[in-house]
């Protein structure tokens, strides 16, 4: 799952002229000053207002999830542009050539705004584009991120149909066979990874149904690729560095996805140490309980277990304020799935997103390492949403 998530330069800090007046409405990081950061606002503000749009108008008549669709692969691993929402997430660790553990996100956003419209103009914004990446890095002690928003169209923004393949200008994530390539050259940080699928793909819920809450309307159709292989390289500080790792891969899209008495979720996927998978998570009301939860377990032998919302259970721990949102945190957390209970620990606990300037929202999205004791089983993600504020989904 993910939430449906520096300076206002086009590629290579430049702008042909040729273009001036045909550029899609957006591409900005997380930060900018002077002109730069005043045209971020006014991005953010514009996007944040057909986000809006597409939550409270009536328009489009998207396509409902429904149970009984049977996932085809790898056409359902491209976009699905009729439906409202729809993200591609990869998390994982790595490992750098020095031996150093690192944390990394990399997730692209698509989302159908809900308006009706014969304006056959090219800048007319059918669909909207954004992406997230992160890096988690114990030696700095906080997170690296960036973002980036765009419509889509003029070959500087798309999601494809058929196959993995989707961008934001330089930003990319692409897909060959059961190969995955993501190419990002975020500020602060560069991401070059290839990851290789080695199971094949875990359908979440009732065959790819994914419910969230009581109603089976707040569904999604939902996938995950665990235990990826991935090589490549990470730079930071002009330091180019070859890593190692493995990554978690998720795949949704829905039309409506929360129940209007959930305000956020937390989330897991986890790779087991014995080449298990687990995702697990809970849609959370305001008053921090369980409004819906559910996961799927696949053991090593590759049979699969799909929890109801009655053996899942998430129990927090240890938490952690941060020092610019304000927002509290719980970092450490007790995971239960039918009969296993799993103990989290943050890789750190300064794996805060702030991407109010692309999709609008504060979350915690972290590298975690799975426990059973004192014996790690296990590293995944651990995602946590709607703690500053309910979001809007």
């Amino acid at each position: 799952m993910g939430p449906a998530r520096g300076a206002g330069h086009w590629p290579g800090g430049r702008r042909r002229p040729h273009e001036r007046d045909e550029r899609p409405a957006s591409h900005e990081h997380g930060s900018g000053t002077g002109r730069a950061g005043g045209l971020v606002k006014r991005l953010a503000a514009w996007l944040a207002l057909w986000l809006t749009a597409s939550t409270a108008a009536a328009g489009v008549n998207y396509p409902p999830v429904v149970p009984g669709r049977a996932l085809t692969f790898p056409a359902d691993e491209g976009s699905h542009p009729a439906f409202r929402i729809e993200w591609w997430y990869v998390t994982g660790w790595l490992t750098t050539e020095n031996g150093a553990p690192l944390g990394f996100q990399v997730t692209f956003f698509r989302n159908r705004p809900d308006f009706v419209t014969d304006n056959p103009s090219r800048f007319t914004p059918r669909q909207l584009l954004f992406a997230h990446a992160a890096l988690s890095d114990p030696a700095l002690g906080r997170l690296l991120h960036d973002q980036r928003s765009a419509r889509e169209g003029f070959g500087l923004a798309y999601a494809r149909t058929g196959r993995v393949e989707v961008a934001i200008d330089d930003w990319s994530l692409t897909q060959e066979g059961t190969t995955y390539r993501a190419t990002i050259p975020a500020q602060g940080f560069r991401l070059d990874l290839l990851l290789e699928r080695t199971q094949p793909p875990l359908r979440q819920g009732r065959d790819g149904f994914s419910q969230k809450g009581p109603r089976e309307r707040s569904a999604s159709y939902y996938y995950s690729l665990p235990h990826l292989r991935v090589t490549g390289t990470v730079e930071r500080d002009g330091r180019r560095l070859a890593v190692t790792g493995e990554a978690w891969f998720d795949h949704e899209w829905s039309s409506t996805l929360m129940d209007k008495e959930a305000v956020g979720w937390d989330w897991i996927g986890i790779n087991l140490s014995d080449g298990g998978a687990l995702m697990a998570f809970r849609m959370r009301t305001r008053e921090g309980k369980a409004h819906w939860a559910g996961g799927t377990l696949r053991r090593p032998d590759g049979t699969v277990r799909t929890f109801g919302p009655h053996e899942v259970e998430f129990i927090p721990g240890r938490r952690w304020t941060s020092p610019r949102s304000g927002i509290t945190y719980p970092v450490e957390w007790t995971v239960r799935a039918g009969s296993l209970t799993l103990r989290l620990k943050p890789l750190m606990d300064d794996q805060e997103s702030d991407s109010r300037a692309s999709t609008g929202t504060i979350y915690w999205e972290g590298a975690v390492e799975a426990l059973a004791g004192d014996r790690g089983v296990g590293r995944g993600y651990l995602e946590l949403t709607g703690y500053g504020k309910a979001l809007n989904l």
